[in-house]
């Protein structure tokens, strides 16, 4: 059933030239170079022209596949470029070699499989499959290191370009030119991924950790700009998007802007170096270290008191690891006990929490005798009529019955 949908999902979504506009022939020096298919004897590029390499490279997959590499003595990074559906390396060429003067780029472009000359049929686990060979062609034969790469995907493109991003972390940037949300969002406005859907963009790009460069034309038939401004808005580090007022789908490269921003990225991204984006992303690191210990300090979390139970006050209860007082202390706190023997805490004056001592609990004076005092129990005889305490230990006189008893234990309740 996956591979119908596949099959399926192919013929909508690709559609290589036919026939191809070159072909590939091999030089008396062994060298493979490229000849136009509507004039077999001429060359694509000028036959004095020693910048271009043309590539056979195989695939995981089994496939040979077309690439041009166009070096530029004055380049310092290296742009990986995914062209877009119904296009081939013949037809680009010659944008591929402005690309390179202006942006002062190495340049290396492929044909997907069944496109062009390359062989294969075109789908999307090829197209994948094809970026990661030329992207290790470029490590082995070039050089090229992530760090000094950046990916260009147009329209389809975008898809194995997004791949390709996904999965290197160090990459210097990314272009995103008429690229996609997924296949189905293309044809549909849908908002939920299905399992058959195929380039589902809008997931890979939250794993992107470089510069994502969006360009959309307004004016897009074939791909509604809400594709790119979604893709934008979901970069983790986007950078200033160009939005071409009236642009299509296929003429961007004839705006002054197109290429105007595209230099300006490219110039940053070469100012940009490795350890500028690590001290970044240490920064971050830093920043998101601070903010969690602040939202989850020892004082809120581990070791606040109960709260006060007192219903007209918002009292915060104090952090016994630490000095931060709450209001209630400022506010409605009484002062604390005087006794030097014990440490109780004092009572808010807006509710009846009085606590008692727990060693000295000295009772109202008896205006008669001696002041009483309770050795750490506080029990007193008790009146057997109201079972309310005496307020003198000498006279014992009950709280409940003053002036209806004689002073004596004769006729008093015995206790």
């Amino acid at each position: 059933m996956g591979c119908m949908v596949s099959q399926l999902a192919a013929k909508f979504a690709f559609f290589p030239p036919s026939p191809p506009t070159y072909q590939i022939k091999k030089r008396d020096d062994g060298k493979l170079t490229v000849v136009s298919s509507s004039s077999p004897s001429m060359p694509i590029p000028n036959a004095d022209d020693t910048s271009l390499d043309v590539l056979l490279i195989d695939t995981k997959r089994g496939n040979k596949i077309v690439a041009f590499y166009l070096r530029n003595p004055y380049a310092r990074l290296t742009l990986l470029y995914s062209h877009g559906n119904a296009a081939d390396l013949g037809q680009l060429y010659d944008l591929f070699v402005q690309l390179k003067l202006n942006l002062r780029v190495n340049l290396m472009g492929y044909d997907y499989s069944g496109y062009g000359a390359s062989t294969g049929k075109p789908s999307e686990s090829n197209t994948y499959s094809d970026i990661e060979a030329v992207y290790q062609c470029l490590e082995t034969e070039y050089g090229v290191s992530q760090e000094d790469l950046i990916l260009y995907g147009q329209s389809v493109g975008s898809g194995p370009t997004l791949h390709l991003a996904s999965k290197l972390p160090r990459l210097r940037g990314v272009v995103l030119h008429s690229a996609i949300l997924s296949g189905l969002r293309v044809l549909c406005h849908v908002k939920f991924t299905f399992c058959f859907d195929i380039y589902k963009n809008i997931n890979k790009i939250k794993k992107v950790k470089c510069p994502v460069l969006v360009i959309h034309g307004t004016e897009d038939d074939v791909v509604n700009w809400l594709h790119g401004n979604g893709l934008w808005k979901m970069a983790r580090e986007p950078y200033e998007p160009l939005w071409i007022k009236g642009g299509g789908h296929c003429n961007l490269e004839l705006y002054p802007d197109y290429i105007r921003h595209l230099c300006r990225f490219v110039q940053e991204m070469e100012k940009l170096t490795t350890e500028t984006r690590l001290k970044k992303i240490r920064q971050s690191l830093q920043l998101h270290t601070r903010h969690t210990v602040s939202a989850n300090r020892c004082c809120r979390v581990k070791c606040w008191r109960p709260k006060c139970l007192c219903p007209d006050c918002s009292c915060r209860p104090s952090c016994t690891k630490c000095s931060c007082q709450p209001s209630c202390r400022v506010k409605c706190w009484r002062p604390k006990c005087l006794c030097p023997d014990c440490s109780c805490q004092p009572s808010c004056t807006k509710c009846s929490c009085q606590p008692k001592c727990l060693e000295c609990c000295w009772r109202p004076s008896c205006p008669e005798c001696w002041r009483p005092s309770c050795k750490k129990c506080c029990w007193r005889p008790k009146c057997l009529r109201c079972s309310k305490p005496t307020c003198c230990i000498k006279c014992f006189c009950w709280q409940c019955c003053v002036g209806t008893h004689s002073g004596g234990l004769d006729r008093k309740e015995d206790g």
